[in-house]
């Protein structure tokens, strides 16, 4: 029985070799639904990237990676602890599909 379903893009990562393995060996858990070519639209992902980048390194400019890093990930804590952020990036029609 799938009681997981995965949206991706057709990024190179997500259709290589070894993701299509290690997927199959999921099958009976997961499941793939793939976006169309060049869609940002239809992703909800974009919601959360497009939030990251006019939020949380809004506040300061990192001099480095390891700041940089520590920006974002202390950023994304709040989605994480707030359901109710990540319930809002599925709200835009276009990935109401998604929230189902």
């Amino acid at each position: 029985m799938c009681n997981t379903t995965l949206i991706i893009d057709r990024h190179p990562v997500h259709i290589a070799a070894a993701v299509a393995r290690w997927v199959a060996h999921r099958a009976d858990r997961l499941r793939l639904f793939f976006l169309p070519g060049y869609s940002p639209e239809l992703n909800p992902d974009e919601f959360l990237n497009n939030d990251v980048k006019a939020n949380a390194l809004r506040r300061r400019r990192p001099r480095e990676e390891a700041e940089l890093t520590a920006s974002l990930r202390s950023y994304l804590w709040s989605p994480q602890r707030q359901p109710a952020i990540v319930q809002s990036y599925f709200q835009a029609p276009s990935v109401q599909y998604a929230a189902l």
